[in-house]
């Protein structure tokens, strides 16, 4: 078990440190004006970006067994979410299943660590959990709202990556109490 409770932090590295690395990479994307998902589709990026997501995804997968552990229902939104997180590099933007995948791993993200930190809302990293995912979800609601820099969807998105990240390297049940 030592392993899967590795796994979920190494597959966080591996899809964000691609994420970090293709906007690194990139001549033309922009933190105001474009969504993290043009990386996916602009050839000097979307190898990069497209196998983190995949590669993220497949390394961090024995993570939920870890979880499992602790909590089945945390486990199965953890691993619908990295799954989620996956089709979003195999469906690049432009493709037809992109937007609903994409809108999936933000939405099971959130929920995923909000059903975390609201179980455990008697400890610090419970509700360290449940202000990550209301600091998202104001994001979200922010950019909705027309509070913004730019028309990207770069910005709210990273909300959800240091949100997601966060929460399995430092906050998830088998990294804090085990």
């Amino acid at each position: 078990m030592r392993e899967a409770r590795h796994a979920g932090p190494a597959g966080a590295v591996v899809a964000a440190g691609a994420v970090f690395a293709a906007t690194l990479r990139s001549s033309t994307f922009s933190w105001t004006d474009s969504a993290l998902s043009d990386l996916g589709v602009a050839p000097e990026t979307a190898l990069l970006f497209n196998g983190g997501l995949v590669a993220g995804g497949i390394v961090g997968g024995a993570y939920a067994l870890a979880l499992r552990e602790d909590d089945p229902t945390v486990a199965v939104g953890y691993l619908l979410s990295i799954a989620a997180m996956a089709l979003v590099g195999i469906f690049p933007a432009g493709t037809a299943p992109h937007f609903p995948v994409a809108v999936a791993f933000f939405v099971l993200a959130t929920a995923t660590v909000t059903a975390d930190g609201w179980r455990r809302r008697e400890t610090a990293s419970g509700r360290l959990a449940l202000a990550l995912a209301g600091l998202h979800f104001l994001g979200w609601i922010a950019w909705f709202g027309g509070v913004r820099p730019g028309p990207g969807l770069a910005l709210p998105e990273l909300g959800g990556v240091v949100m997601f990240g966060a929460w399995i390297i430092a906050l998830a049940p088998p990294v804090t109490s085990r």
